[in-house]
């Protein structure tokens, strides 16, 4: 299973969630197994975007994440997720946090977001 999260910066566990999918800088990369995480990596989000069509949505299903975390995010970009079958949820903090919560089961989902600066 790989977990990809929205982030702003390369700080990995140590960074934080960024607010909106397709404005984010970088996407924290977790693969977990049997409830651990046995590799991160951080990659830089060649697809950022200033609202309309979300091509970060092709960029990140690149590295095969069965799941995103995000602040907030588009309705496209959502729809383009579940059509994929790919999960997305809600979080705003710490990334380490984020992927406490993942593995707990414990995350929210994603609501509506039509707006670039959204949060949730």
């Amino acid at each position: 299973m790989i977990l990809g999260i929205t982030v702003n910066d390369e700080l990995g566990l140590k960074g934080n969630v960024s607010s909106h999918f397709g404005q984010c800088k970088f996407f924290f990369l977790a693969e977990i197994e049997n409830g651990k995480v046995n590799k991160t990596s951080v990659v830089k989000n060649t697809a950022v975007h200033g609202g309309g069509g979300c091509l970060a949505v092709d960029e990140i299903k690149q590295h095969k994440v069965n799941a995103v975390i995000s602040g907030g995010m588009g309705m496209g970009a959502q729809q383009k997720f579940a059509q994929a079958g790919i999960k997305v949820f809600a979080f705003e903090g710490n990334v380490k946090e984020a992927v406490d919560a993942f593995i707990k089961n414990t995350l929210g989902d994603l609501g509506a977001c039509d707006h670039s600066d959204c949060k949730h």
